[in-house]
């Protein structure tokens, strides 16, 4: 079992890292990382609890072979109860706590929240199917959370600067994109691994590879100009 946690909760370590050596600013409380973190973990319940309920609501409506149900179940299913149960974890958890003053702490806090849920999902992964599977899950399943996480946070710290303004239209469609983003690289990623066809299977190395760049080169953006909320 002690091996089964390192192998599942290395890669959220080094990612949880990289991620907050990028917060130059101000580092944000420890306890608050804590904190996060935990929630994220817990948000691996509603998200598991929805996303059986409308499983099993299509499998009684739609062929689940077809490219149609693999499409709706990635994208409207899978993406939309995971990254949406993360969202609202990270808004209960961080919203109102004073240390949320820059918007690159809110690239910290979803990070957090998605790398709790990520860290969690991949132990229990590991531990049913074995470690055989963990370097795959490490380098791409865990960062693929914590990419969600990025551009969740980033538009997460606009939606709190542009409330704190008074600009709530901006407010509103920084919440938007804030949620749509991530579950449009979500649902990809998941859709492009599960479609059984051969052509996807590069489609989906190149796409992980693209969006790995893209991220990195968007945290270090995000986080050279960081500014006040």
């Amino acid at each position: 079992m002690t091996m089964v946690l390192i192998a599942g909760l290395l890669p959220v370590a080094v990612l949880l890292f990289y991620i907050y050596s990028h917060d130059k600013i101000e580092k944000e409380p420890p306890g608050l990382i804590v904190k996060l973190l935990l929630l994220g973990c817990v948000s691996c319940i509603p998200a598991m609890i929805l996303e059986m309920l409308w499983t099993n609501f299509l499998q009684g409506i739609m062929d689940p072979n077809s490219v149609a149900f693999i499409l709706i179940e990635n994208f409207l299913i899978v993406a939309l109860a995971e990254e949406g149960s993360k969202r609202v974890l990270l808004q209960i958890g961080s919203w109102r706590n004073p240390a949320f003053n820059y918007v690159f702490d809110g690239v910290v806090y979803a990070v957090c929240v998605s790398l709790g849920f990520a860290g969690l999902e991949n132990v229990l992964y590991i531990a049913g199917f074995g470690m055989d599977i963990a370097v795959m899950r490490g380098l791409a399943a865990v960062p693929l959370h914590c990419i969600c996480g990025v551009f969740m946070g980033h538009y997460y710290g606009l939606e709190k600067t542009y409330s704190v303004r008074g600009m709530i239209n901006e407010s509103k469609n920084a919440r938007v994109m804030g949620l749509l983003i991530p579950i449009l690289i979500h649902g990809f990623y998941d859709f492009a691994a599960t479609i059984g066809n051969e052509t996807f299977v590069y489609i989906w190395l190149v796409f992980v590879v693209v969006i790995d760049i893209i991220a990195i080169r968007s945290i270090k953006k995000y986080s050279r100009f960081d500014t006040p909320i």
